[in-house]
């Protein structure tokens, strides 16, 4: 288990961040932990556009998942803020998309209760001195 901490002065460094984090994510699943604003989404943003996304992209606050094929690769973006019930993840099969071949970017990830498996990089964000304090925990050299 190896553990990153960096200062993120704004929402740049923020985005540039997760675009170079990006080069060392395969078909994972990241957990992006943080209050509300604090930058998640534009983490999420970077490591998208690291990976050659080059549209939007937006929070899926209100529709859990939003879906991006890039090439022959998928990436499922979640954010379970709304989710009141860990059981409303089987309305979207969160399950088999747990399970599938696709990085997995899931923000408020605690929502989902014990819904989710162990993340392999687990992400949180925090306000310091008007920027951000990202901790980064990385599980994939601790598992077999």
């Amino acid at each position: 288990m190896k553990t990153t901490t960096v200062k993120l002065p704004d929402a740049d460094a923020t985005l540039d961040w997760g675009t170079a984090l990006s080069a060392q994510l395969g078909d994972e699943l990241v957990f992006l932990r943080g209050e509300l604003g604090v930058g998640k989404t534009t983490l999420a943003r970077g490591i998208l556009r690291g990976l050659g996304h080059t549209g939007p992209v937006k929070s899926p606050t209100y529709t859990l998942l939003e879906p991006y094929a890039l090439g022959d690769r998928e990436i499922f973006h979640f954010d379970f803020y709304r989710i009141a019930d860990p059981e409303e993840l089987e309305f979207i099969g969160v399950d088999d998309l747990m399970g599938s071949s696709a990085l997995k970017l899931v923000e408020w990830p605690e929502r989902a209760a014990d819904r989710l498996p162990d993340p392999d990089v687990d992400i949180s964000l925090h306000e310091i001195d008007g920027g951000r304090l990202l901790e980064m925990v990385d599980h994939r050299s601790s598992r077999p």
